[in-house]
C-alpha cells in the first residue's frame, strides 16, 4: 500500500507539472499574437522623424539676401519654406539675415490637388503645380504683398506676388498667406498638416507672431517655396 502511495503521489506531481508546462507555452503564444497585434512590423513609430537640413537652408539663405538685395527688397528677414520636409514637421523657416540664423520656425501646409481637402494624403510628396484650378502650391519665389483680411484664419491675408515662371499665377490663383485653425503649433509627424487649396498656410498663433515682423517691415519680404 505504502509503495502504490508513493507511485501516485510521483504520478500526481508528474501530472502537475505538465500540466504548467502546458500552460506556459500557451501564454507566451498568446501574448506573442497580442503583442504582434498591437504593434505591426510595418508601424510609424519606426519611422524616423525627418529634420531640416541646415547646409541646405544657408545656401538658400545666403541666395535669397543676393536676391533681395538687387531687388531692393527686405535684407533683415526672409520666409524659406523646404517642400522636400515632410508636412508634419517645421518646414516653414523666417530666417535672420543679421544673425545669419534661423529665427523661427512653423508648420506649413500645401495644396491637396485631387486629393481630398483638409487630409494629410500627399505629406511627405506633394505635387506642385501653376496652373488655375490644379489646387496645388507653387515652387518659386514670391514677393508679400498688400496685407487683407482673410475669412480663415485670424483674418489676416498676405497677397503673394509670383516672381519667376513656376508661380507666375499666383495673383490669379488667388494664391496667398495666410493661417488656418486646422493647423497645429508643434510638429504633428507621422501624421502630415492638412492640406488646402494651394495656399501656404500656418497656424493661427504663428501668424500672430509674424504679422506684426511683416507689418513693419519698409520693404516687401521675400517668400521662397523650394525642394
Amino acid at each position: 500500500m505504502e509503495f502504490s502511495y508513493i507511485i501516485n503521489k510521483n504520478t500526481v506531481r508528474i501530472f502537475y507539472l505538465l500540466f504548467l508546462m502546458v500552460v506556459c507555452l500557451s501564454c507566451n503564444d498568446k501574448s506573442k499574437n497580442v503583442f504582434s497585434t498591437i504593434i505591426p512590423a510595418s508601424s510609424t513609430a519606426s519611422k524616423k522623424k525627418p529634420e531640416l537640413d541646415l547646409n541646405k537652408t544657408k545656401k538658400k539663405a545666403q541666395e535669397a539676401l543676393e536676391f533681395c538685395k538687387g531687388k531692393k527688397m527686405n535684407t533683415d528677414i526672409c520666409i524659406l519654406i523646404d517642400m522636400s520636409l515632410h508636412s508634419g514637421v517645421k518646414r516653414f523657416i523666417v530666417w535672420d539675415f543679421k544673425e545669419n540664423k534661423i529665427s523661427k520656425k512653423y508648420l506649413v501646409g500645401h495644396g491637396c490637388g485631387q486629393n481630398s481637402w483638409s487630409r494629410d494624403d500627399s505629406k511627405d510628396n506633394p505635387d506642385f503645380s501653376n496652373e488655375d484650378g490644379s489646387h496645388l502650391s507653387s515652387l518659386g519665389k514670391y514677393k508679400l504683398g498688400e496685407r487683407g483680411r482673410s475669412d480663415w484664419g485670424i483674418n489676416v491675408k498676405y497677397l503673394m506676388h509670383g516672381l519667376e515662371s513656376t508661380n507666375s499665377n499666383a495673383l490669379k490663383r488667388f494664391i496667398v498667406f495666410h493661417s488656418w485653425n486646422m493647423m497645429s503649433d508643434d510638429d504633428v509627424f507621422p501624421e502630415g498638416s492638412p492640406e488646402g487649396w494651394g495656399c501656404p498656410t500656418i497656424s493661427n498663433n504663428s501668424m500672430l507672431e509674424i504679422d506684426p515682423i511683416i507689418q513693419k517691415s519698409e520693404k516687401p519680404v521675400l517668400m521662397w517655396i523650394y525642394q
